[in-house]
């Protein structure tokens, strides 16, 4: 079953920027790119790294361990040493808040 979580208000994410947010034993990152909020996995699916201490710039997250590089909008894996795409998650805003919907 598909639960929303309060993951966030607008106004705790710069643009171009993203946060880390531990949803029960889900490692989220919340990312404001071009006026609209994405959500994605937060470890890099390479190795353990979290996404979080990498670099967001024109709809891409780079991991900081190999820079490997994500779309944030679609989770697809771009470059090399990544090959497994992220897990995006729904995200809506309701009153500035943002949430995230995990589960089915």
């Amino acid at each position: 079953m598909a639960n929303w979580y309060k993951v966030s208000h607008v106004d705790e994410i710069e643009e171009d920027d993203v946060i880390q947010v531990d949803v029960d034993e889900t490692v989220l990152c919340v990312y404001h790119v071009d006026g609209s909020f994405f959500a994605t996995d937060g470890i890099c699916t390479h190795e353990h790294a979290c996404l979080t201490d990498g670099f967001v710039m024109d709809g891409v997250i780079e991991c900081p361990l190999h820079q490997g590089r994500f779309d944030i909008r679609t989770g697809k894996a771009l470059s090399p040493p990544v090959t497994v795409d992220l897990k995006v998650y729904p995200v809506k805003i309701e009153n500035s808040e943002i949430w995230v919907q995990l589960g089915e």
